[in-house]
């Protein structure tokens, strides 16, 4: 590492001394350039500078033409010469950052060497703090290994009640699962029960309502039938004035013993005439026809009606 340094510092020294040495002896004095005026002595002596003139004459276009030439040949050295020079600066400088950059690498590396001891030294105390810990963690391995036998031998006690207890609760779930549906069957039937008794109650009731509008026909046709025998014992007993009594009518209300005794008579509105006659015929009846059903009496024990006499 140390010789390419060394290399590299040559190389540089000797480079800086071929640009001065360049620059002490380049062509760098500025010659009178020739003008149309000169004579062509002093072009030919300028001329010979470079190569004999043989010619005693020289033509001058081609005279100005060879000056030309001279001047772009020197213009084309000069160009060249600091071409050369910037080139050589250029690798000067390149061979400098060159340098500069080996350098930083030699720290980088340097860097990473003692970064690399550094990175030894603690992996070094990791591995013995690892070793440490793991013997403290054989021992704690083990520890728990003895713990986890001791926790397998309660777990597998455990699991034995568990599915004693699991056994007995679905032999308890079993027994109330039956107990319910045999609840629900019997609910079901007393539902059944309660409906089949209920559509016999409706159907009874229904029945009965029947048998009591038939009942109540039956008494309205009782009733209408001793209505008009009293109507006709009434009649019988009437002694009657057809120009008082014709198309006239008194509304009686009667009350009856079970024998047909009259117990009571009134008169509660009509002619007056009419009344009084029909009252007196109703007591001279002294018994009206009557039912020997009850539920017809019970109707007819207090019976109004309105009596129109007939001629």
């Amino acid at each position: 590492m140390a010789l390419k340094y060394s290399t590299a510092l040559v190389l540089s020294f000797i480079l800086h001394c071929i640009i001065a040495v360049v620059l002490l002896f380049g062509e760098f004095s500025s010659h009178e350039k020739p003008t149309p005026t000169m004579t062509a002595t002093a072009v030919t002596q300028e001329n010979d500078k470079i190569e004999p003139i043989k010619a005693v004459t020289v033509d001058k276009t081609k005279l100005e033409a060879r000056v030309k030439q001279i001047r772009k040949q020197k213009a084309d050295e000069k160009a060249a010469e600091a071409k050369r020079i910037r080139d050589l600066e250029r690798r000067a400088s390149d061979a400098q950052k060159k340098r500069a950059k080996e350098q930083a690498r030699i720290k980088s590396l340097e860097k990473q060497r003692k970064q690399k001891e550094q990175d030894k030294k603690r992996a070094d105390e990791a591995a013995r703090q690892a070793k440490a810990k793991a013997e403290q963690a054989d021992k704690l391995r083990k520890a728990k290994e003895q713990e986890q036998q001791q926790a397998e031998k309660a777990a597998a006690a455990a699991k034995a009640k568990r599915l004693r207890e699991e056994a007995e609760a679905k032999k308890a779930e079993d027994l109330r699962k039956k107990k319910e549906a045999e609840r629900k069957r019997k609910e079901q039937e007393a539902r059944e029960r309660a409906l089949e008794e209920q559509m016999l109650a409706e159907q009874m009731a229904q029945e009965m309502a029947e048998r009591q509008k038939a009942r109540r026909a039956q008494m309205q046709t009782e009733i209408q039938r001793f209505t008009a025998l009293i109507t006709q014992t009434i009649q019988r007993n009437l002694i009657t004035d057809r120009s008082t009594m014709e198309g006239k009518s008194c509304k009686l209300a009667i009350s009856l013993a079970p024998s047909g005794f009259v117990t009571n008579v009134q008169a509660t509105s009509g002619d007056t005439t009419v009344c009084n006659a029909a009252k007196t015929a109703v007591l001279k009846a002294g018994t009206l026809p009557v039912s020997k059903d009850p539920e017809v009496f019970n109707e007819m024990r207090n019976i109004s009606f309105t009596f129109r006499p007939e001629f």
